[in-house]
């Protein structure tokens, strides 16, 4: 059985880095990045993001590779420095579920009694009132104002179980700054492409992709399992 090439700079050739020049007056070209969903570690569950040149960008280790939900995630780069600390909020009575993304590892600040890490933005996941509405969750910065009564600035829309979502912008009437999409040239869920509007940035982009993960868990673990089960009765009946 032939091994699929993650790299996407001969797997998928659509999504190869062109050679732009970029003038004073033009805005940069969007980020585009292939999620390999798997860590690059033996034995740990994560991510492994590459660029458009193929070269590593980001990565997520996290050693409980049980597939339930953590408490936090830390996006790292590729030489293992934190960016971005995906922390997960409970609140007892109340049903929504957040996320809440920090800046750099607000982990090892917690345990240091600093606060250097900075709160960017909270993801709630959105209740939807019928299957037929496209909103995942709602995401609404966290530096800009101190008002709890505000609009969230993005909402991501789509579905992340299928790869194929995107995070609309309110504030730019509501212009797409981040798109999570299939890869036409690999089988299944697990690689999948995500194109991040420099307004955004690649690293908040893959904080999101993260906490919508997180969200999802419980169904990717059930798909994995399920895969894993016919695989196996597959293999037994031979």
């Amino acid at each position: 059985m032939p091994k699929t090439k993650v790299h996407p700079n001969a797997a998928d050739p659509e999504h190869a880095a062109p050679v732009t020049v970029v003038t004073p007056d033009e805005e940069p070209p969007p980020t585009v990045l292939t999620v390999w969903r798997k860590s690059l570690l033996f034995n740990c569950d994560g991510f492994t993001v590459y660029d458009a040149r193929g070269d590593l960008a980001f990565r997520v280790d996290s050693y409980d590779a049980s597939g339930r939900r953590r408490a936090e995630v830390v996006l790292m780069d590729a030489m293992g420095t934190p960016l971005l600390t995906v922390r997960r909020k409970r609140r007892l009575g109340v049903l929504a579920e957040r996320w809440v993304i920090y800046d750099g590892d607000a982990a090892a600040d917690a345990e240091a009694e600093r606060s250097n890490s900075k709160p960017l933005v909270s993801v709630r996941r959105h209740r939807r009132a019928s299957s037929k509405e496209k909103v995942l969750a709602n995401v609404t910065p966290l530096l800009a104002s101190s008002s709890s009564g505000r609009e969230a600035s993005y909402v991501v829309e789509g579905s992340y179980g299928r790869r194929a979502c995107v995070v609309r912008d309110h504030a730019r009437r509501d212009a797409v700054v981040a798109e999570v999409r299939r890869k036409e040239a690999v089988l299944g869920d697990d690689v999948f492409g995500l194109v991040a509007d420099p307004r955004l940035g690649a690293t908040l982009a893959m904080g999101l992709v993260i906490a919508l993960d997180e969200m999802f868990a419980r169904g990717r673990s059930s798909a994995r399992s399920s895969s894993l089960a016919q695989l196996r009765s597959r293999t037994w009946s031979v």
